[in-house]
């Protein structure tokens, strides 16, 4: 296995999409070194470097000149963008999607639009997978999933809790595929999971050195984005491709066209060194990203490692008050402020999830037992603090039992 590092925060189809950008741009401005200053002056309004005192000074017209060359910029940002759709739509993805439950639908309607779906799950939803224009194979055959709908793609959409025997039952017909079809047979394998760094262990664990992985989390679902993801978070770490193992926890500081990756000592590789196969499986992940991208999402590349970090503290903490706030069985009052009715709010929310979530953020993420114990500390203080200003030294509530933590 070879091990290099990606660039953090970066994402090649983005570069692509930038430097389209700033080579049109500066085509359009800079056409030669030497017309540079011309073609800036005859194009572009250049206002009075002149101030008074703090206050700059501008010449008449000057506004409505830079607002004609904004909505120019604006519908040639438009123009690409159009461009990318079309590049996108032109080769079309092939994606399987394990757990055809309420957010593998979810994410399937959406996909439905750029590609081919093909959804299977333990219980039958062939009609709700007609209706958007997806096809539905059993579970029981999972075989036939893998082996018969030539997918770029397996998104692999089970509950915290079954995702590990999950990728193990898909383990034999990747490799009996592989065995079949060769080594550039098997498709990018995407986890949907809230903890990542289990989820990564658990795919490169098991998962055939051939197999390229996108680790992600989607961080919205069917209730908070019923009206669709534009402005939802979507984080992503580029785990494998090609066999090789990207570590973003130590990137380049730039993205460079001949060096894209560090190896272990320290030496400069180029993204597609000796490989067509890195180039597929790269454009293959960039054509995945991209529909994410044109739904609307906010792309965040983030290690699995600080996406746990992170979400021990919003999204763990979050489910964990909703829990604790919903056994204290909370109603609505007919005196209801403002801030107790987000209160109910969040229980409804949490409580909505199920418990196993729930417990697959507890179990599966190190950090969340740090959270926990961070809340039983803060609140002994705050109780602490009542009853010194009470006046009691004792500050232990009467009736209450020790915490098991």
């Amino acid at each position: 296995m070879r091990r290099y590092n990606n660039k953090k925060n970066s994402r090649f189809g983005a570069f692509i999409f930038s430097f389209v950008i700033v080579a049109a741009v500066s085509a359009f401005f800079l056409p030669s070194v030497n017309s540079t200053a011309t073609m800036l002056s005859s194009n572009t309004p250049q206002p009075d470097s002149v101030y008074e005192g703090s206050v700059p000074t501008a010449n008449a017209g000057d506004l409505e000149k830079l607002k004609q060359e904004e909505a120019r910029l604006a519908s040639m940002l438009a123009s690409i963008r159009q461009q990318k759709l079309s590049v996108l739509r032109s080769r079309p993805l092939s994606i399987g999607i394990i757990g055809f439950g309420r957010f593998g639908q979810f994410i399937a309607q959406s996909f439905t639009k750029y590609g081919n779906v093909v959804g299977t799950s333990r219980s039958d939803y062939t009609d709700i997978a007609n209706q958007m224009g997806a096809k539905y194979v059993p579970l029981s055959n999972l075989e036939g999933f893998v082996m018969d709908h030539d997918l770029d793609v397996i998104v692999v959409a089970v509950s915290i809790v079954s995702f590990e025997d999950t990728i193990k039952d898909l383990v034999p017909h990747l490799k009996k595929k592989l065995q079949l079809k060769g080594k550039d047979a098997c498709p990018l394998i995407v986890d949907v999971l809230s903890v990542k760094e289990h989820a990564r262990d658990i795919m490169l664990k098991h998962l055939p050195e051939e197999c390229d992985i996108l680790s992600s989390h989607p961080m919205f679902g069917p209730d908070s984005a019923r009206n669709g993801w534009q402005g939802h978070t979507f984080v992503y770490e580029r785990t494998r491709i090609d066999k090789v193992l990207l570590d973003p926890s130590n990137q380049l500081n730039r993205m460079d066209s001949d060096a894209n990756f560090l190896d272990t000592q320290g030496v400069a590789h180029n993204l597609h060194e000796n490989s067509d196969s890195h180039i597929e499986g790269m454009d293959r992940v960039e054509r995945f990203l991209s529909i994410w991208e044109e739904e609307g999402c906010k792309m965040i590349s983030m290690s699995c490692k600080e996406h746990d970090e992170y979400t021990a503290n919003s999204q763990f903490i979050t489910h964990l008050m909703g829990r604790i706030l919903g056994a204290q069985g909370l109603q609505a009052t007919p005196v209801d402020t403002k801030g107790f009715q987000n209160v109910l709010r969040l229980i409804e929310t949490t409580h909505s999830d199920s418990f196993d979530l729930f417990f697959g953020l507890y179990k599966y993420n190190r950090n969340s037992l740090d959270t926990i114990v961070k809340l039983k500390e803060s609140m002994d203080q705050i109780i602490a603090k009542l009853l010194e200003k009470e006046g009691k030294s004792d500050t232990t509530l009467p009736g209450t039992k020790q915490s098991c933590v």
